[in-house]
């Protein structure tokens, strides 16, 4: 369960911070209620897996050729991880959501922040480095590797319910306050978990 509990927290870690994806499920739960934002969510929440999947496959490629240079990479994964996280914690919310054609239907919804998500050309380095801070390299069979791609996928998908929950119950008190103190909070806890996993790295 180690590697599911390491893909919880990369899932949720990556979907906190408020971007233009995560405006744009904000601001359909709030237009068309939760089921519509949540739709989206989980678009994100799939395309975050694939990602994951994708990630760990490339570390697995590499892994078996780094020997020594395993743990520098790790060291170098976490020390990404933190910057990560700072980038979060000092960006503002987003002041538009991402473009999409209008549909009310919630499979088009899912479909659309699915293909988004996956356009993001940031979001798969983000988790090259994050795998590599979380020590995939040493996984080593792919019962590990599929513990922590699902964990990535319900970590995600746990920040969906929670924030479009959130969103839908109180629609008529979200604002840009608060849509920056998540991205704080998200920023907080992934500098937090880069420095728990570089001393885990020891």
């Amino acid at each position: 369960m180690e590697w599911a509990l390491k893909g919880l927290l990369l899932g949720l870690g990556v979907a906190m911070p408020v971007g233009p994806i995560g405006l744009l499920c904000i601001q359909r739960t709030l237009a068309q209620g939760f089921m519509a934002g949540l739709a989206g969510g989980l678009g994100t929440a799939v395309a975050d897996a694939v990602y994951a999947i994708l990630g760990a496959a490339g570390l697995a490629a590499v892994a078996a050729q780094l020997g020594d240079a395993a743990l520098p990479l790790r060291y170098a994964g976490c020390a990404f991880m933190a910057w990560l996280g700072w980038q979060a914690f000092r960006q503002p919310p987003a002041d538009k959501a991402a473009r999409v054609a209008d549909s009310r239907d919630l499979l088009r919804s899912f479909a659309a922040t699915f293909a988004l998500t996956l356009a993001n050309p940031a979001t798969i380095i983000s988790f090259v480095a994050l795998f590599a801070g979380l020590g995939l390299a040493e996984a080593g069979n792919s019962e590990d590797v599929t513990l922590l791609v699902g964990g990535v996928f319900l970590g995600s998908l746990a920040w969906w319910l929670i924030l479009c929950g959130g969103v839908s119950a109180l629609r008529h008190r979200v604002t840009p306050l608060w849509l920056g103190r998540i991205n704080r909070f998200a920023g907080l806890g992934i500098m937090a978990l880069a420095v728990w996993l570089a001393l885990w790295a020891n």
